[in-house]
């Protein structure tokens, strides 16, 4: 006997909503409450449960589509029980295989079970649609994670315990699930182009950057008045060495002095040896704009250089990175970051820390505002900075008392540093 499963009433004066993705396939078995479809409308986006067990025979809902309340989703072919396998599953071909599992199949035709066990869809996972979300929301595949409730069900806790899992683990890029992406040909025409290796290894280190380092962000802005008449006095000195006297030089500088004031940021986290490694030299990297994508070159031992020769030293970094000419080597080893896009514009913005530091610089366009000093307001040169770190080494107060150091020494013109 075949069943229809239609859409139910999502929430209050909820009609219909878009289908963001179908999570499960023709020829699947499915047991009650499994979640098979992912629905999105203005109020939020809700996985629908199957209200009733059974192998799915047709499909009639795509990806992208408006369904309303009542329209049919699928159609299933009744089964009289679905058991949840009590033994561990295997995996063959890429899918679960549970042995030993004892499923009712209907009567007509007849149907044996073999020696070997039937193979399932990977959708055919023990947990609740709350609990799917919650793996999903974490950027957990559902599949990888073991249920220790009855029959092997998934719970919060089992969630919570595999995402600690895989936060400790050395290979915690596993912690991103990427979906599938829909055809996007069917709304017009589209080009498709293979990432770059620059690009793809931005995306990866990024996405494990965001989902396994809590990141908060402090704003601040210096008044850099004095500043700019000093570099303006002093570049020509920079350019007869042969470098460039700019503000990520002298930011880089600066940075050095910042780090050896506060050690914290200067350090990394190994929580798998819940250790603080602190580090006793300072290395910097600097975020390089190109046409292959995003570079982060690095200044080695900064605090022992002076402000002249690490200008000199950032031009042939910048050059050697836009002529594709850097090594390895200089890309590696960095303890802080500094990413400067004064030169493009923007107010501010919150760049995102790098794997194995603590904190990142961001640097934002200068602008004149009226500053009120002395009893009248007097045009000053102010520029935006925004601090990233990390929370689980960095506390509030330290990363307000680095931004408000560095500001604070912005403030006037250290000739020493030529």
């Amino acid at each position: 006997m075949k069943q229809e499963i239609k859409l139910p009433e999502i929430a209050d004066n909820v009609v219909s909503g878009f289908l963001a993705r179908i999570l499960v396939k023709v020829g699947d078995v499915i047991e009650k409450d499994q979640s098979i479809i992912e629905i999105e409308t203005d109020k939020a986006a809700t996985d629908i449960p199957a209200p009733f067990g059974g192998k799915i025979v047709d499909i009639k809902v795509h990806a992208g589509d408006e369904i309303r309340v009542g329209q049919t989703i699928l159609i299933v072919e009744g089964v009289k029980d679905v058991k949840v396998p009590e033994q561990n599953a295997t995996v063959r071909d890429g899918v679960p295989a549970f042995a030993g599992m004892t499923t009712l199949l209907p009567a007509s035709p007849p149907q044996l079970l073999s020696s070997s066990a039937p193979h399932l869809s990977s959708a055919f996972v023990p947990a609740s649609p709350s609990v799917r979300r919650f793996a999903r929301d974490l950027g957990l595949d559902i599949n990888r994670i073991k249920g220790t409730g009855p029959g092997g069900r998934i719970s919060d806790d089992d969630v919570k315990a595999h995402a600690r899992e895989v936060i400790q683990s050395p290979k915690s890029t596993q912690f991103a699930g990427y979906a599938e992406v829909p055809d996007f040909s069917k709304w017009g025409p589209v080009d498709y182009q293979p990432m770059s290796r620059i690009r793809t290894i931005t995306a990866e280190s990024t996405v494990n950057s965001w989902q396994t380092i809590p990141q908060v962000v402090q704003f601040e802005k210096a008044d850099i008045t004095e500043l700019e008449k000093f570099r303006l006095m002093s570049k020509a000195v920079v350019e007869k060495a042969g470098g460039k006297l700019t503000m990520t030089a002298i930011l880089l500088k600066l940075s050095a002095m910042a780090l050896r004031q506060f050690p914290k940021f200067n350090a990394s986290v190994d929580m798998k040896n819940k250790q603080i490694v602190f580090k006793n030299y300072i290395n910097i990297g600097i975020a390089v704009d190109t046409e292959q994508g995003l570079l982060v070159p690095v200044v080695q031992d900064v605090d022992k250089k002076s402000l002249t020769e690490l200008s000199v030293e950032l031009n042939g970094i910048a050059g050697r990175a836009r002529n594709r000419k850097l090594t390895s080597e200089e890309m590696q080893g960095g303890n802080f970051t500094i990413s400067n896009l004064g030169g493009i514009g923007g107010t501010s913005f919150t760049p995102i820390v790098y794997p194995n530091q603590v904190a990142i610089l961001g640097v934002s366009k200068s602008a004149i505002e009226p500053v009120y000093l002395d009893g009248e307001f007097v045009p000053r040169t102010l520029l935006p900075l925004s601090l990233s770190y990390d929370h689980r080494l960095i506390d509030g107060a330290d990363g307000a008392r680095f931004l408000v150091w560095m500001c604070k020494v912005l403030e006037q013109p250290f000739l020493t540093w030529l």
